[in-house]
């Protein structure tokens, strides 16, 4: 065999072992946001739950294409997320689904993903925000004590 063809063979067997992995693995568009961990609801539901429950809403916009939003989708896989999350009605809405409640929550932009704390009674709580001057609402997309912090400042000063 000469060495063009065992490059041209080894080649072959990579680009099989490649596709074989791939296609083993399912396609998370958008993410994989923890469905099992996490009660995830529409926003309608939150926001009559939150008003109910007295509990504050994490509000997260995404969009299936935005590999931001999948990086930022594992940080709900956390325990102490997933745990932070039992004390919040959770709400996750596709912002190219729903442009008009998109650009009703562009409050410094159009930015995805955006991670809104709410108050009980649905309105936005501007002061609980990422540690950042500009995009205020975009959280470390890989550490989960970002969003944590926020979490934390809103369970305190919403106890329920």
């Amino acid at each position: 065999m000469t060495g063009a063809r065992v490059l041209r063979s080894l080649a072959l067997v990579a680009l099989c072992t490649t596709l074989t992995l791939a296609a083993a693995r399912p396609a998370l568009a958008g993410g994989d946001w923890n469905e099992q961990g996490v009660k995830w609801r529409t926003y309608e539901e939150g926001l009559k739950e939150a008003k109910t429950s007295k509990k504050p809403v994490l509000l997260i916009f995404y969009t299936e294409w935005c590999p931001h939003c999948a990086n930022y989708s594992k940080v709900f896989h956390d325990p102490k997320v997933v745990e932070a999350s039992k004390k919040f009605v959770m709400v996750r809405i596709d912002g190219d689904k729903n442009q008009e409640l998109s650009k009703q929550y562009a409050i410094d932009g159009s930015y995805i993903p955006r991670t809104y704390v709410l108050a009980p009674s649905g309105t936005v709580d501007a002061d609980i925000h990422a540690p950042r001057d500009q995009f205020k609402f975009f959280y470390d997309e890989r550490n989960p004590e970002s969003v944590l912090t926020a979490m934390n400042a809103a369970m305190k000063k919403y106890k329920n």
